[in-house]
């Protein structure tokens, strides 16, 4: 049958394989799946640029001897291998950690295999990712700035929120968008901590694998360049705003 543009018969099993040929032609992916991890990203980012801020301004600016340690912890995810990481992460959720079972008790199911439970992995595989640009960005700030706001009688945290954090803007942007990048791609955790479970826990790299492992390469390949898009643009995002903050400062 000739399928060419304006040559499709007008009956019904005509019209089928129009609809059939339309349906094999569009993206076939997991929406679920990626609204899923689009929320798992966002929630993600959101806590970590609460949570990192304050670590990473202490460890901009503490003196303490031994904050090496403290630098070694936070960026431990980076080498460690997901799976390694991510079976601690499920033994500490677990029904058999302090944890586990104070949550079970608090609301009748363990945090291991729910969404929570890959909330918590993901903080944990992903702080190094937000807590380092914001370091980086602190550290960038003129201590001669920091001198004459003290001069001036301003608080610690006047200082923070009036010099340091608007001096700092590009490393806070750099944080929050590779914090959510980073767990747009996860993998490793994820699977580890929450499984496959769709709704629940199955995330856009896990539908990527699991059409890998059925061989339906088309499918895989159509979800796997929207995360590539995803990322691409997450990328433009932290070196625009870091060419346009340098470009305004020379």
């Amino acid at each position: 049958m000739n399928i060419a543009a304006g040559s499709w018969p007008r009956t019904g099993r005509g019209l089928s394989i129009l609809a059939a040929h339309i349906e094999v032609t569009r993206i076939r992916m997991d929406w679920q799946a990626f609204w899923l991890t689009i929320r798992l990203a966002v929630v993600v980012a959101a806590i970590l640029t609460v949570v990192g801020l304050p670590i990473a301004y202490w460890m901009t600016y503490s003196r303490w001897r031994w904050k090496f340690l403290v630098e070694a912890v936070v960026a431990l995810p980076i080498v460690l291998p997901p799976t390694v990481l991510g079976f601690y992460v499920l033994v500490a959720l677990g029904s058999r950690s302090p944890v586990g079972r104070w949550w079970q008790a608090l609301t009748g199911h363990t945090l291991a295999f729910t969404f929570t439970g890959l909330v918590i992995g993901s903080i944990v595989y992903s702080l190094p990712f937000a807590v380092q640009p914001f370091a980086a960005g602190f550290a960038s700030v003129d201590s001669r700035l920091l001198a004459a706001s003290a001069t001036l009688g301003a608080s610690r945290l006047r200082t923070f929120l009036r010099v340091v954090l608007p001096l700092s803007v590009p490393g806070l942007v750099t944080g929050v968008v590779l914090s959510f990048a980073h767990t747009m791609g996860e993998f490793g955790v994820v699977l580890m901590v929450g499984g496959n479970i769709p709704g629940v826990t199955r995330t856009v790299s896990i539908d990527i694998y699991d059409r890998v492992q059925a061989l339906d390469y088309a499918s895989a390949n159509q979800t796997a360049l929207v995360l590539l898009g995803i990322s691409f643009v997450a990328m433009c995002v932290v070196y625009g705003v870091n060419r346009r903050v340098w470009v305004w400062w020379k």
